[in-house]
């Protein structure tokens, strides 16, 4: 097996490279585009109260596309010696000729300058297992005795791009997370928090707030379905933007007609502005294609704006690539997962008033100011932390069904009074933000980790005039 260090070459080098054996064996016409990119994880994962797992990965992968004769086919591969390239080369194109005629193929992306978002962190990239370690142990000391469970993550990513057009680009960028539990009796309290750099992930901060709403969610009771004022907190709101950017925001889906999205309608309600932004943390400055990456806005004051487009699915709608191409765009098509839902402040908070991911009190069922302040004006409503197991009903109207999970509880008079059971809910997410849905933002948004490489969701907690819950969780 032969790696990056082993030939002494850098990204870029491995990317050019696979582009000029494209051009030896199939000739100087056939297209091509190389995307080669190093990801190296790290993961510490603690259960009852305790680290039992610390676990480091190193990957390199190269992905291939080509145009020949009218033809598209791609391929990948983590072996960067010449054999393992020439390998990819010749695997790809023999693809190609079994592939069928490509008429929509787009074409590749010209020559455009990338700019580093700037966001590296060194002690974030290469954190060692003791850094995580400590994160661990401020968490579980928080939690004040609970039984605790979760994980604390570091990432490192480093990649380069390159076309037969003449289009190259590089870049490099961090991340950490941690997402914890605390469990008392029964029932769990969550914190979770995402960011560019580890020494803005607080384990003690996240600790106590996990513990804090693990005690107030004990002894739940069972309310019956129907329309309830909600204040959903930026985990659950986390789920929100997901689906919204998979089944809403994305090009492909918007051609073929199968999208909410209406640009230049106000769909949602002033309040909402949403912001696909992945110059702001996580994510490398240009997309699969070698399309700059820049900040999109896809809802601004309510009006719908954009969607997000890859080549493929732009040239289908008459425009101009928007830097969303990803692995198995074009069967998802492109998905914007950097959605940002600014707050009412969104930006550094006063830890003496609090709000936001690390500052403000821990009180039980409400664990931040910001929180706080959109429940103390609701009359009669529920306080939702998580969802979970969410699924499309109708991805035109994106109707959801799902149920909460990690506390929800029956607010009275603003004042949180009883834990109340898990609901399931059916829920058409663009109504639930629809004009005059929203009763209230917090002021600023909190990030949520992804599963995917390179993802996240940040938006603040949330006033909703209403959200539809059809019965108990096991219902």
């Amino acid at each position: 097996m032969t790696g990056l260090r082993d030939t002494g070459a850098t990204e870029l080098d491995v990317a050019a490279r696979v582009v000029e054996l494209v051009h030896e064996v199939a000739g100087p016409a056939a297209e091509a585009e190389v995307t080669v990119v190093r990801h190296d994880l790290a993961l510490t994962r603690f259960a009852n109260s305790f680290i039992h797992q610390n676990v480091a990965e190193s990957q390199l992968t190269v992905r291939l596309r080509v145009h020949v004769d009218g033809r598209t086919a791609a391929g990948s591969g983590s072996l960067v010696g010449t054999d393992g390239l020439r390998a990819l080369v010749g695997r790809t194109l023999a693809a190609a000729r079994l592939c069928p005629p490509d008429p929509a193929w787009p074409g590749l992306t010209p020559p455009s300058a990338v700019h580093s978002n700037g966001l590296l962190d060194e002690a974030t990239a290469y954190a060692e297992p003791a850094a995580r370690a400590d994160r661990v142990r401020a968490f579980v000391d928080a939690v004040g005795g609970l039984e605790a469970a979760g994980y604390c993550r570091t990432a490192y990513r480093s990649g380069a791009f390159a076309n037969s057009a003449g289009q190259a680009a590089q870049g490099r960028t961090t991340e950490a997370a941690m997402d914890g539990i605390a469990r008392a009796g029964g029932a769990d309290g969550v914190a979770r928090l995402c960011a560019g750099r580890l020494d803005e992930v607080d384990g003690a901060t996240l600790g106590a707030r996990a513990a804090a709403k693990a005690r107030a969610a004990a002894d739940p009771v069972e309310l019956p379905p129907g329309r309830y004022e909600v204040v959903l907190e930026p985990a659950a709101v986390a789920d929100l933007l997901q689906n919204l950017a998979w089944y809403g925001f994305n090009g492909k889906r918007h051609v073929e007609g199968q999208s909410f999205a209406r640009p230049g309608v106000a769909q949602f309600d002033p309040a909402v502005t949403l912001v696909d932004d992945p110059t702001y943390g996580g994510a490398m400055p240009f997309d699969l294609e070698g399309t700059p990456r820049t900040a999109l806005t896809l809802v601004e004051a309510g009006t719908t704006r954009a969607v997000a487009h890859d080549r493929r699915s732009a040239a289908g709608a008459g425009t101009s690539s928007t830097g969303h191409g990803t692995p198995g765009g074009a069967t998802f098509g492109p998905i914007p997962r950097n959605l940002r839902m600014p707050g009412t402040a969104d930006g550094p908070v006063d830890p003496a008033v609090g709000g936001g991911p690390t500052g403000g009190p821990v009180a039980g069922a409400v664990a931040d100011a910001d929180t706080a302040a959109l429940v103390a004006p609701m009359a009669r409503g529920l306080l939702v932390s998580d969802f979970w197991y969410t699924r499309v009903l109708d991805p035109k109207s994106l109707v959801i069904t799902g149920l909460t999970r990690n506390g929800v509880w029956l607010v009275e008079d603003g004042v949180p009074v009883r834990a109340v059971r898990n609901f399931r809910f059916t829920q058409a997410y663009p109504r639930a933000l629809g004009p005059g849905a929203v009763l209230g933002l917090g002021r600023r948004p909190v990030r949520q980790p992804d599963r995917l490489d390179g993802g996240w969701w940040e938006g603040p907690s949330l006033r909703l005039a209403s959200w539809n819950f059809t019965g108990g969780a096991s219902g």
